[in-house]
């Protein structure tokens, strides 16, 4: 049976063996991209620990952390620092197998952003969305068992695929009525909101799309409710099929974290609270995993300093404040002691040896 196959090549039941995973629909785009532009991807695949046979298999499952560093990976050899968007803005929205169809033969817009939600872990599964309706209609997405700050291109893409779903599904210029980003954007500001229709803030707490609450009621010209509830039992399938992801409690932790460091609001306290634990139990569960909230803070400080480095037109005092910093020599001071170089000389360092394209 061809539906059967479907849900087969959806859940990717004989490779789960990268976790959290995802069908790879992006990273096949991007990889495409790379050909079309006259770079081999390979060396890029290799580097990210994927293969091209994983990239070829359309019914391969791929680590979700892969393909997000395959993505960096390929935005630097392209120099497209939108890969994500413009990969989202050409792409067939077919791409999205199952979650395409299912949200496609739903009556309303409502009912097809709430299948969104429920079966957008079957496609991946680093990220959980949340829907709540009223007033305005929110779209909340999570990262489960992958850090957030590791990731700009992959969300980029998601979010513009959801807008371009919903107006391609009513056949209307959708505006949101808000967007949160929870990344730090300056340069691609004006893109994004312009096909956004709406101002975009960087660098929040959370990623985020709203809508007015009339939205909900709009018909869908592709509405047929007989597919559609075949397609929600084959989703529900999958998804009782499916592995819950829960993700180490490092990652959990990193992605209370990063979000609220430029609003200096990082505590134990206040990370347990969102966690929805005691100091404690917060401490208790670090240390099982062999940490402390200090070294946690520090090793992610790092990692978003290095990221932020690699920015040239980013100043080194809005560095210091997104990680939390009120004065750029506390910020230059705890960044030696940590590597053993100024914020100024590791940003030599990176800018040393540009990233080279690939030819194919």
């Amino acid at each position: 049976m061809v539906w059967s196959s479907v849900l087969q090549d959806q859940l990717g039941a004989a490779n789960f063996s990268a976790f959290p995973t995802a069908i790879g629909s992006i990273a096949r785009l991007a990889s495409k991209r790379l050909q079309a532009a006259g770079i081999n991807p390979e060396p890029l695949l290799e580097k990210a620990g994927l293969t091209v046979e994983e990239i070829e298999d359309r019914g391969a499952r791929l680590s979700v952390q892969r393909q997000i560093r395959f993505l960096d990976l390929a935005a630097g050899a392209l120099q497209d620092e939108l890969l994500g968007f413009h990969l989202a803005e050409t792409c067939d929205l077919r791409e999205l197998g199952l979650l395409y169809y299912v949200a496609a033969s739903s009556q309303t817009l409502g009912e097809a952003l709430r299948r969104l939600a429920r079966y957008t872990s079957i496609n991946n599964e680093g990220l959980h969305v949340q829907y709540f309706e009223g007033k305005n209609v929110r779209i909340i997405v999570d990262y489960v068992g992958v850090p957030r700050h590791s990731d700009r291109h992959q969300i980029e893409f998601c979010l513009t695929i959801l807008m371009r779903l919903c107006r391609h599904l009513t056949q209307s210029r959708l505006v949101p009525t808000r967007v949160r980003i929870a990344h730090r954007r300056d340069r691609a500001l004006s893109k994004l909101a312009a096909f956004l229709g709406s101002e975009i803030e960087f660098t929040a707490e959370g990623d985020e799309v709203a809508f007015d609450g009339a939205i909900t009621g709009m018909p869908l010209l592709s509405a047929d409710p007989y597919l559609n509830e075949f397609l929600i039992a084959f989703c529900e399938e999958a998804m009782s099929r499916r592995r819950k992801t829960r993700g180490t409690f490092e990652s959990k932790v990193e992605n209370a974290v990063a979000p609220l460091l430029p609003h200096g609001r990082v505590g134990v306290g206040e990370i347990a609270r969102r966690l929805g634990m005691s100091r404690r139990t917060f401490a208790r569960q670090l240390a099982s995993e062999g940490l402390t909230f200090t070294g946690l803070l520090e090793t992610l400080r790092v990692e978003l300093a290095r990221t932020y480095l690699s920015d040239s037109a980013l100043p080194i005092s809005q560095i210091a404040w997104l990680l939390g910093y009120r004065e750029v020599s506390a910020f230059t001071h705890a960044f030696k002691r940590w590597t053993g170089k100024t914020p100024r000389e590791m940003r030599s360092t990176l800018h040393a040896g540009p990233t080279q394209a690939l030819p194919a």
